[in-house]
């Protein structure tokens, strides 16, 4: 993949970090445990209250209360209220994993108590009571990445490493926004050269000092005039084993935390184990699934999915095929070679929404593209139609692919299906985005689409293609929701 550079606005919120007193990462907005605690309560109290008054259950405020405090309890017991997670993203399916609990519990209360509320009925009181916490989430997700722009509710971070491999750590999280750290400082070991422009806190020698507590002394100097949360160690041969350890003691004694970086990178904590070896702390990293049930699940979604959206989604189809025909003169179909699974080449269908004659356009407008990559992407793009242009802004455009789902080309979740001409400048990296079929929707539709960089783009592919699992394709159909009503980066 290209050099990662550093984002001037990545660089500024560090600088900023580094200068002022940021907000802590236990400083989150004082209103995130409120809102939390009375979505969840209110979610839940209030549907099931009418519902079983409209049943004329003989104690509707009873039971209203009690599956309030049930849906309360079982986030509190799976510690959802921790200031540490208030506020960032779960997705969909943590949220109905804790529903799914709460669904039986309630089933042994309702044996107990021998309430007759139709079972269907008491069900559906119970669905408000997701989907205000997946709303209450996301309200609290947004404001906090907003705050994380300013440098606010940010962990402080102090990096140590050879300079090398400090750069890289500080450069990948440098230009991200979606997770809590900011680098304030960083201590180099040995000599070497930065350019990344964050402060250097001290510096270490190359070799173990021969007084005792030298590491120790710097590190710990350095956190403090820093007033760093957490100390990050990116991988090195100078700072490992014996020497390393000295100064996890040094900082757990002081009562700071300490992670190490293992210098992997995009691949899912659900694929990692950790394994003692003689001592040695071990790192296993399970293989991406590649066969087994999942795959078949995800073939069977795939195909009776497209199957039954063709059949449900006709008549928008027909209503579509006449507005585009009405709209502009042409076909109300375009088809477009594309490369899918293992580099094979085929035809993408999609609704037309652009003049017939865009293709031979496209080279004239090359200098106004507004993608840093290989694709082409334009904000106010005078090739679409007018039809087109709502039709992209609510990505109904995309529906034929249904097609190539039934078919096997496609998946519903998965990579942007590239095209050839992009496939050709493509390197060893991001040729693995073909290992698996290209998707209609995918992490790169749900994260900002063509408001995202091609590096970004690469990563979130990179993510999917080495982390999937049949339940991250139905979290991913679930968010697609959302970022389609949005309509952000779709243009």
């Amino acid at each position: 993949m290209r050099h990662v550079h550093f984002p001037a606005q990545r660089v500024a919120r560090t600088a900023q970090a580094s200068t002022a007193p940021a907000r802590r990462l236990g400083d989150k907005a004082r209103w995130y445990l409120p809102a939390a605690l009375a979505a969840d309560f209110l979610g839940a109290a209030v549907p099931v209250g009418l519902v079983f008054e409209a049943a004329q259950q003989v104690r509707p405020v009873y039971c209203a209360l009690g599956a309030a405090l049930a849906w309360t309890g079982v986030q509190a017991l799976r510690r959802r209220y921790a200031s540490r997670l208030l506020g960032e993203s779960r997705g969909v399916l943590p949220v109905l994993h804790d529903w799914l609990i709460l669904i039986g519990v309630l089933a042994v209360a309702r044996v107990v108590t021998e309430e007759d509320t139709p079972r269907l009925s008491a069900l559906g009181a119970l669905l408000p009571a997701l989907l205000i916490t997946v709303a209450c989430h996301k309200l609290t997700y947004r404001h906090l990445s907003a705050a994380r722009r300013e440098a606010q509710a940010v962990s402080r971070v102090l990096v140590i490493g050879e300079p090398d491999s400090a750069e890289d750590v500080i450069a990948h999280l440098a230009a991200r926004t979606d997770h809590p750290y900011v680098v304030v400082g960083v201590v180099p070991v040995g000599v070497g050269s930065l350019v990344s422009g964050v402060p250097v806190a001290a510096r270490l020698g190359e070799a173990r000092p021969q007084a005792p507590g030298g590491d120790s002394e710097a590190v710990l100097g350095a956190v403090r005039s820093h007033h760093a949360d957490l100390v990050l160690v990116a991988p090195g041969a100078r700072f490992a084993g014996d020497r390393l350890r000295r100064v996890a003691w040094a900082l757990h004694d002081a009562g700071l935390e300490l992670a190490v970086f293992p210098g992997l990178v995009e691949v899912s904590v659900k694929r990692l184990e950790t394994l003692t070896a003689g001592g040695l702390a071990v790192l296993r990293v399970v293989p991406p699934v590649g066969r087994g049930w999942q795959t078949l699940l995800k073939s069977a979604l795939d195909r009776a999915g497209a199957g039954v959206g063709l059949l449900l989604l006709s008549p928008l189809f027909l209503g579509i095929v006449l507005a585009i025909r009405f709209g502009s003169r042409g076909p109300a179909f375009y088809r477009q070679r594309r490369i899918g699974r293992d580099g094979c080449p085929f035809v993408m269908w999609k609704f037309r929404t652009m003049v017939v004659d865009a293709d031979s356009r496209k080279a004239e407008l090359s200098g106004a593209n507004e993608n840093d990559g290989l694709m082409f992407k334009m904000r106010r793009d005078p090739r679409v139609t007018r039809v087109g242009r709502l039709l992209r802004r609510t990505s109904m455009d995309e529906l034929p692919q249904l097609i190539n789902v039934l078919t096997g080309h496609m998946s519903l979740v998965g990579p942007r299906p590239p095209l050839p001409e992009e496939v050709a400048e493509y390197d060893e990296v991001e040729l693995r985005r073909l290992t698996v079929r290209p998707g209609m929707t995918g992490l790169w539709q749900i994260s900002g689409r063509s408001d995202l960089s091609w590096d970004e783009t690469i990563q979130l592919d990179l993510q999917y293609v080495d982390n999937w699992s049949f339940t991250s394709d139905v979290d991913v159909m679930g968010r697609t929701l959302r970022a389609v009503v949005d309509g952000r980066g779709a243009y």
